[in-house]
């Protein structure tokens, strides 16, 4: 272990997270919990109300959040007992959390796993913000949540963890040269690593057995319930997607879970988030998600390669998807020091060892 990691260059691991709620930095009313605080991120809790407004907005410099929800407010909706965000709106529901970060300390936030994978656009705004889910260094305000479900209509309440925000001091990101040296040393990913602002992602539509490629989101399904893990089926919300020959058409609009064809492994020192690929590569998007915890897919955390994910939509097009075509790009950075607890040791990590897996809310 080296040290907290508070002051060193990199991603701030738990151990650092807890100096900065300890100092202030972090504040939360309630108290941040033990529980939010994950191996390389902190998770961020819904407060208590949800505005409905009429578009996604960025605060813009020297304006406030709560200045452009006056502006934009259609009405309101209380979440205490819970509350039915529908899809096709845009909420804005302030966090518990605010911030109060040290010069040279800045954040990205972006939507956890689960909260992906349900399509459920979710990203962070902050006063004066001209980006979404990047926040400056040294930003002293309140942290906000814009809700946009794209696939299904929700139920959530006060306190729900649908987004996470991590910390840096510094630039952390690895070159190519440096990624390249660390796959040598550890293999980071099954196969042939292709690395080229990142190590490439592709899509495995040729599974071991069967046809079961992916699932897409159905048109018109009911109210998924956040806190109800493991009770859904998962043929009132989705369709198989099959193919025997190695490619899939993409419909515009649609909603697809598929999953990579690389298991990828991410060291106790290091993290990694999933970026887009070239948008000249395709008409679609993929990842709404994409934090790797340190030890995602580490043999000693109970990984041996994890398989990535894919959270899928097409746009203008119909767009055919092969076998092996290169989605995404895994992005690899440094951790300011190990964390004292890795993703999958130790923590309910839902998704250590994965394959093609919807998410937990949906019965295996």
């Amino acid at each position: 272990m080296s040290g907290t990691g508070t002051s060193g260059m990199g991603v701030l691991p738990a151990q650092a997270l807890n100096d900065l709620i300890a100092s202030g930095a972090i504040a939360a009313d309630p108290a941040v919990t033990a529980a939010q605080v994950q191996p390389a991120s902190l998770d961020l809790r819904l407060g208590n109300v949800a505005y409905r407004v009429r578009a996604s907005f960025l605060a813009g410099a020297g304006r406030t959040v709560a200045e452009r929800i006056a502006e934009f407010e259609m009405h309101r909706v209380s979440l205490d007992g819970g509350a039915v965000l529908e899809k096709g709106c845009v909420y804005v529901v302030p966090l518990m959390e605010r911030l109060a970060l040290p010069p040279g300390v800045q954040a990205l936030a972006n939507a956890k796993s689960s909260t992906g994978r349900l399509d459920l656009l979710t990203r962070t705004i902050t006063d004066g913000g001209a980006e979404f889910d990047r926040i400056p260094a040294g930003y002293t305000g309140p942290l906000y949540a814009e809700i946009c479900p794209r696939s299904f209509s929700v139920l959530v309440r006060p306190g729900m963890r649908l987004n996470q925000v991590r910390f840096r001091r510094g630039h952390a990101a690895l070159d190519d040269a440096a990624l390249a040296a660390l796959h040598a040393r550890v293999g980071l990913v099954s196969g042939e690593a292709v690395i080229s602002d990142g190590l490439g992602f592709s899509v495995d539509l040729r599974p071991r057995t069967g046809t079961l490629v992916g699932y897409r989101a159905k048109p018109h399904t009911g109210v998924i319930d956040l806190d109800r893990i493991g009770y859904y089926d998962p043929t009132e919300f989705w369709e198989e997607v099959r193919t025997g020959e190695g490619r899939i058409i993409l419909d515009p609009g649609a909603f697809y879970i598929l999953v990579s064809r690389e298991a990828v492994t991410i060291p106790p020192d290091h993290a990694a988030e999933m970026a887009p690929y070239l948008a000249m590569v395709g008409e679609f998007r993929v990842h709404y998600a994409g934090f790797f915890d340190p030890g995602f897919g580490w043999a000693e955390a109970g990984g041996a390669g994890s398989r990535g994910v894919l959270e899928v939509r097409c746009h203008e097009a119909p767009f055919v998807l092969e076998h092996g075509q290169i989605v995404g790009r895994l992005v690899y950075e440094h951790m300011a020091a190990v964390p004292d607890t890795l993703y999958g040791a130790g923590i309910a990590s839902n998704y250590q060892g994965q394959g093609l897996k919807l998410s937990k809310h949906f019965r295996s």
